[in-house]
């Protein structure tokens, strides 16, 4: 019986990640001392922003945050709506009284204006952040299924990136992944993951469908 289902925001509740890389590539490159490349930007990904700037800029990382946090809300204008169908989702949840939280990997700052743009700050009966330091997701997993007397099988991890599935096998719970974005790796989610791939909102919906009785 489901009782609580978590989501990833960039790439699985809107189309957030080019937007992303091309504010970060924006903002940081000048402090960076060069024109930060799209592979370099995706390896601080998972981190939130301040660990991201940290990752590439040695000096005035705090000056290239400031930056980052100007570009990051000025073209998140061109990223305005969530996926379709992922508010109705959600919705759909919390009628049948099941608890939906968000975990990302995003800062305060930034999870905070991108829920802003997208209209969805009273979405989730909780929001765990990114840290600066570490990958966090498992401690935000741990800390909710403590916080809402929620078993392992009693949760399911919504997320688009390989290291969301990682994250949730580490601690016994289950990643669905979500490939509705076209900025997910695909083929290598159908290595480690192939049970529990969605193509589209509306099968990951008949699958939550299926786990409420």
């Amino acid at each position: 019986m489901i009782k609580m289902v978590a989501f990833d925001f960039d790439g699985t509740i809107a189309d957030s990640i080019p937007m992303c890389i091309k504010a970060f590539k924006k903002a940081i490159s000048p402090y960076a001392g060069h024109e930060l490349t799209k592979s370099e930007i995706l390896q601080t990904f998972g981190l939130n922003e301040i660990g991201m700037v940290k990752a590439v800029v040695k000096d005035n990382w705090k000056l290239a945050l400031q930056d980052f946090y100007f570009y990051y809300e000025k073209m998140h204008n061109s990223c305005t709506e969530p996926f379709p169908q992922i508010c109705d989702l959600i919705k759909y949840l919390k009628e049948k009284n099941i608890i939906v939280a968000l975990i990302t990997g995003k800062g305060q700052k930034s999870c905070d204006i991108s829920l802003n743009k997208l209209g969805m700050e009273n979405y989730f009966s909780d929001i765990m952040v990114g840290d600066e330091i570490h990958l966090n997701k498992e401690e935000s997993i741990l800390k909710l299924l403590k916080k809402y007397s929620v078993k392992n099988d009693e949760f399911y991890y919504v997320g688009d990136a390989l290291s969301d599935v990682s994250s949730c096998r580490e601690i016994g719970v289950t990643c669905l992944s979500a490939a509705w974005s076209d900025s997910v790796d695909l083929e290598e989610l159908k290595k480690i993951n192939m049970t529990y791939i969605f193509n589209n909102i509306y099968s990951l919906k008949i699958f939550l469908e299926s786990k409420l009785s």
